[in-house]
């Protein structure tokens, strides 16, 4: 079964390995722990037998919230991980007022775009060269 709970300082360094793990410029333990500070942001991790599996967050202006980061351990993909996770964070964030989320995504990444489009969002534009190491267009989505 898949726990979903707010991302907690004592989450950090796990989140951080994560992180490290599967991005080429991956945010910090601080990056992290100043956004969990924020009263604009709202972090989630997933649990699979009680250790980190993923994680997701945004950063709230007004009523638009932008994702920020989306992650799943490579060991827990393909078991429904981000889309409970991504659909736990939108419905806290439509009880925060959010009425509009928006994310980048890697052109070339096919399964997290299908997955964003089966939770309602659509491509919007294209951000060129937004993503560097390697450099690589991001696809701009919209869920409304």
């Amino acid at each position: 079964m898949i726990e979903i709970a707010g991302m907690q300082m004592e989450d950090l360094a796990e989140v951080a390995a994560i992180e490290k793990s599967i991005f080429s410029q991956p945010w910090s333990e601080n990056g992290f722990a100043a956004s969990l500070q924020s009263k604009d942001t709202l972090y989630l991790t997933a649990r699979l037998d009680g250790k980190i599996a993923g994680y997701c967050g945004f950063l709230q202006s007004f009523d638009e919230a932008d994702i920020t980061n989306v992650a799943v351990k490579e060991s827990c993909r393909r078991r429904g991980v981000a889309e409970t996770m991504l659909a736990e964070l939108i419905k806290r964030g439509a009880a925060r007022g959010v009425t509009a989320f928006t994310l980048e995504v890697r052109r070339s990444n096919a399964g997290a775009i299908a997955l964003y489009e089966k939770l309602g969002f659509v491509n919007c534009d294209i951000r060129r060269n937004f993503y560097e190491k390697p450099a690589e267009d991001a696809v701009i989505m919209w869920k409304r």
